[in-house]
Formats: C-alpha cells, structure tokens, sequence
C-alpha cells in the first residue's frame, strides 16, 4: 500500500510536470519511480503497478514495450485481470506506434478476454473500439 501511494503520487507529479512541459522535474520524478521500479525488481514488493506506470511515462517507445512486457508478466502471475487489460491495452498501442499492427491485434484479443472480468467499462470500450479500428 506504501508502494501504491508512492508511485500514484509520483504519477500524478509526473503528469503535472508534463502538462506544465516541465522537463527537469519530470526527468527527477521519472528517476525516481524508475529507482522503486528497480530497488523492488524480483522482491516480494515487485508489482505490475509501478512498472505499468513507469511504462506509461516512458518516452521512448520500444522501451515502453519493454517496461510493459515486464509489468504483464507481474500481472500475469497475479492473476490480476485488471492489470493485465490495461496493461495488454497499452503495450498494443506502443505496439501500433511502432508498427507491429499484427502483434498489436494479437495482444488486443488477449485484452478483450481479459476485460470481461473488470468492471472499468471505459477502459473495456478503449480495447474493443482499438480491436475493431484494428480487424476493419
């Protein structure tokens, strides 16, 4: 639950920092939570939030990737149907923006399957409408 608030507030500060282009503060948040994401790697408090999150501030695409295969795995030995639509939603889109479409797709469905045991509707909407732009 430490680790939880921690990186939610790092989040949030992250988002700030973006939103105000503030790229010094965003880099020392990004740091930061790429230091639990490390210090905690393989441990007992590793957990597919705070490399999903480091995922979705990572600039680089391909690195993206990386980051969110890594939390997927977490999330796949957690059983957390949660963790893994949204994380299978966001590794698809980095995906896509790398052009891998076919592999995108691939791990679309899985989300789809996934989502059918959350209650988040908007982000189950999110993968069907980029499943379907995908299929047609």
């Amino acid at each position: 639950t430490k680790i939880y608030k921690r990186v939610h507030s790092l989040a949030e500060s992250l988002m700030k920092a973006a939103q105000k282009e503030d790229q010094v503060t965003f880099d020392a948040l990004y740091a930061e939570l790429h230091k639990i994401c490390l210090d905690h790697e393989g441990s007992e408090k590793d957990h597919p939030v705070q490399w999903e999150t480091l995922g979705d501030f990572t600039e680089d695409y391909s690195e993206a990737v990386s980051i969110y295969r890594k939390a997927l795995e977490l999330a796949v030995v957690i059983k957390s149907a949660d963790f893994c639509s949204s994380i299978r939603f966001s590794l698809a889109s980095m995906l896509i923006e790398l052009g891998e479409v076919e592999e995108a797709v691939s791990i679309l469905k899985l989300a789809k399957s996934d989502s059918e045991n959350i209650e988040d509707k908007d982000l189950k909407n999110e993968i069907h409408n980029l499943l379907h732009s995908l299929l047609n």
